[in-house]
């Protein structure tokens, strides 16, 4: 593990802690890469009931990927970095156990992902949700994390968030049943919900998930052709340069 990816096991519970709060928990790929070796040990070890996801610092859950990893992206890389987040995603959603996200702050782009693929999510009330990479970087989504997002907020409100490029307040999260519960004291409501997992049946909650999954399970759609467009254009290549250099991007459309 890293300094920058903190896991540390309460009896039956895994908590993984992104923690690298000057950057609101920015995820590099040494990160990305300890996420899957916990789910590996969450799966592994059958004392452990429950995994957790939060960000250090109390300002951000995880504010997407480290945009200096983006300088050297051209269209090939961008499909190779969307399948690994792709491959990320789909490892925490295939965790056995119930995995938690404790949202606290920002939790944008590549932490949306990560938030959505949790069982249960709960957040404070100056929680945020987005992916505002419209207006940020000109980057895309791949349809598989566009099928999460739209399975759990709806395609109306998927396409407005990504559109408007809007984050979407802790107050609205809650009304459209993308968290379960907003709360000023989430080390309280976490204590509450990993004691009631950690007292269930593991295979009856096995058993939710795998049926979960497999009903929500869709046939696999080529978006390799959109994601290298993207992502090998001189908007996505200008913008990561004005992101770095605290400049705002100018668009061309190419």
């Amino acid at each position: 593990m890293t300094e920058d990816l903190l896991v540390d096991q309460s009896g039956a519970i895994l908590t993984v802690t992104f923690n690298r709060p000057k950057q609101r928990n920015a995820m590099t790929w040494d990160m990305y890469q300890g996420l899957q070796e916990a789910c590996e040990r969450a799966d592994a070890d059958e004392q452990i009931r429950v995994l957790v996801l939060r960000g250090a610092g109390g300002e951000a859950f995880v504010a997407g990927t480290d945009i200096g990893q983006f300088t050297e992206f051209d269209g090939p890389r961008g499909v190779e970095y969307e399948h690994q987040i792709s491959t990320i995603l789909g490892r925490l959603a295939a965790v056995n156990i119930p995995v938690v996200a404790a949202v606290e702050g920002f939790c944008i782009g590549g932490g949306l992902g990560l938030a959505s693929v949790a069982d249960i999510r709960i957040c404070n009330p100056s929680a945020q949700f987005g992916v505002p990479i419209a207006r940020t970087l000109g980057n895309c989504l791949s349809i598989g994390t566009l099928s999460v997002l739209s399975e759990l907020l709806g395609r109306s409100r998927t396409s407005d968030l990504l559109l408007t490029a809007r984050l979407m307040p802790a107050e609205e999260a809650v009304q459209c049943g993308y968290v379960t519960t907003v709360t000023d004291d989430v080390d309280g409501e976490l204590a509450k919900i990993t004691g009631r997992l950690t007292n269930n049946a593991p295979l009856t909650m096995w058993a939710i998930k795998e049926g979960l999954r497999r009903l929500n399970g869709a046939n696999e759609v080529d978006d390799e052709d959109i994601v290298k467009t993207v992502y090998g254009s001189e908007d996505f290549s200008n913008a990561v340069h004005a992101f770095l250099n605290k400049r705002k991007p100018q668009w061309a459309g190419r």
